[in-house]
Parts: C-alpha cells; structure tokens; sequence
C-alpha cells in the first residue's frame, strides 16, 4: 500500500460545550486569532499561521475531540490517503469543499487502526500575513500548532502504524527490557507532530502550541492567576526531559488540555538518530525531576467517530506512572 505523503500536523477539531467560554480561553487569554466564525463555530490560528485555520471550535453536547487533521503534499495524496485506509478496512469518508470543515478542501476523514479521528486534506484556504503585526499580539502570544499528544493503549501499535505513514521518531520512553512507554513522532524537522501517551484510549491527551520565547509560557501563567482562574493551570511551568521544551499545561474550560510549548530542535538530518529515556529516569517527564501530578497521567479527552458518536476506550498495556523511577536515561 502506498502511504500519503504527510507534511505536518495541521489542525484540530474540538467539540465544546459552551462557545462562549471557550473563546474567552482560547482567544482571549492564549492569544489565537479569530479567522472565521458562526453561531456554532471558530476558526482560530496562530500569529504565524498563514492557513485559514489550526484549531477549530464547534458547539456540541458533548466535550470531545472531533478529529485530528495533517496536511498532504499533493492533491493527489488525498486520494492515496483514501486507499490506505480502506485497504486497512477502515471507515472511510471522502468530503468535497464546502461539506466538511469551513476553509478546507476536498478531505478523506477516517477512523484510523489506533481508533483516532483523522482527516488528511491539501487544500486549505490562505489567510492575511500576521508575523509581524505585534500591534495584535495579545494574551500568551500563541505562534502556531505545533503537536497532537494522543492516549492509547498499545505504544507499540501506534509507533508501527506512523512509522507506515513515514514518521520518524525523535525520542521515547523505554523499559529495562526496550518495552515502549512513549514515542515522540514527526513529518516536519521538530520533534514531533504527534506523541503517544501510554493510558486507556483512544482518548486526546493534549494539544501542543507553540510561542516563541519562554517569557510568554510564564506570562499565560502570570495571567490566569492575576484575575483569579489559576484553576485553569495544571501543570508547570517547566521543562520536559524529552524534547527539552519548556512547557507549561493548561485545561480549557471543558476540560481539554493544551501545552504552552518552546524550545525544541531540529530533527532533519537523515541520520537523525532516537534518543531513549529509561522509564526510571525521573527527569523524563520534568528535567528538574518534579513529580507529575495523577490527573496529567489518567485524564484525557474522549473521541467521536465519524458520525459524532463516542468511541469506547480500552485500557492500557503498560502504566508508566506506576514505575518506580531513580534510573540515567538510556541515550
């Protein structure tokens, strides 16, 4: 079978139940622009983003994840898309411009072998050049999407079924006998464009958005708790192990998790090789080896299928967080 040429992850779709609440979030403390919008819809992007969209809020009944969306290089890799995943015997939904997602061209949205929500497309609609319009700039000052974090039972599964779509991997999280905590996965030369968390799933574990300095990761924190709502703050600031980002970790207000994110590298070269963390390596998750709090590791965002409804959720394989941790990372 012959794989679609992905470029990037492109955008995520998330119901929420209250469209009000959620631009208050979203735009008005993160710093999203709004491109478009309707009574039931936002189309939001970052300052550097120069497509229609990267995040898009739909009013639903129920909190959730909608689908994850990565962009292909060639029109006709929407086509390929299409036969890869029927030829998996997966449910396969071919949409025209105009039926799906506001902005988006022709797309194939499926439900892929992990149980995810995903749609590949080419063509998106262009948006006004913002980079340097800092007279806009507002809230944590959000750049543009950089990652998806998805929850899923079988690491191993999912690391072979990215690893079919031509995704190298950057680094993971690994046993004392090399069993597959995590995995950081990317199309383009960053770190990752989707990570795998080991938990019940399939679920949403986070989305990851850019800034451009860490002095505005700290300042999205310093704003939720001037005007009172550092409920909203779950995790951090701080700095991961893997990736070396600095980081900081918020919850909407239905509960979806965003990261705050800067300061990863480059992976482009072809020799680039995975650096292993051991599992009992304590700095993995935090280099300066603060524990992680137990909702990061077993709460997450369900997943609808193709017809809205939600998907049942298995349990996991492995619990990282169950393992005892004071071991060096594997290099």
């Amino acid at each position: 079978m012959t794989a679609p040429d992905v470029i990037r992850s492109a955008y995520a779709q998330l119901a929420v139940t209250d469209l009000g609440a959620a631009r208050w979030f979203w735009v008005d403390m993160l710093g999203f622009h709004v491109q478009y919008e309707d009574a039931d819809t936002l189309c939001l992007r970052g300052t550097d983003e120069l497509t229609h969209h990267s995040l898009v809020l739909r009013r639903g009944d129920l909190a959730a994840l909608d689908h994850l969306a990565y962009r292909v290089r060639t029109p006709e890799d929407v086509d390929k898309a299409e036969k890869f995943f029927a030829e998996f015997g997966c449910p396969v939904r071919r949409l025209q411009k105009g039926e799906g997602t506001p902005g988006v061209g022709d797309a194939v949205r499926v439900i892929d072998p992990l149980g995810f929500p995903v749609e590949f497309f080419y063509d998106i609609d262009r948006a006004e050049r913002l980079i340097q319009r800092y007279d806009l700039r507002h809230g944590a000052e959000v750049a543009r999407l950089d990652h998806f974090n998805i929850c899923t039972p079988d690491i191993p599964a999912a690391y072979a079924h990215y690893r079919s779509l031509g995704f190298g991997c950057s680094e993971t999280i690994e046993g004392d006998e090399h069993e597959l905590y995590a995995a950081w996965m990317y199309r383009k030369q960053t770190v990752h464009d989707v990570a795998f968390t080991g938990g019940a799933g399939p679920r949403l574990h986070h989305l990851g958005v850019a800034t451009h300095e860490s002095h505005q990761v700290l300042r999205a924190a310093d704003l939720f708790g001037s005007i009172r709502k550092e409920h909203h703050i779950e995790r951090g600031p701080g700095r991961h192990g893997v990736s070396n980002a600095f980081y900081l970790y918020l919850r909407d207000p239905d509960g979806h998790r965003v990261e705050i994110y800067t300061s990863d590298y480059y992976t482009g070269d072809p020799d680039h090789e995975t650096y292993r963390w051991n599992v009992r390596d304590d700095r993995r998750r935090d280099f300066w080896g603060n524990a992680v709090i137990e909702s990061w590791y077993k709460e997450a965002t369900p997943v609808l299928d193709l017809d809205g409804n939600p998907k049942p959720v298995s349990d996991a394989v492995l619990d990282e967080s169950a393992v005892q941790v004071g071991a060096d990372g594997l290099g």
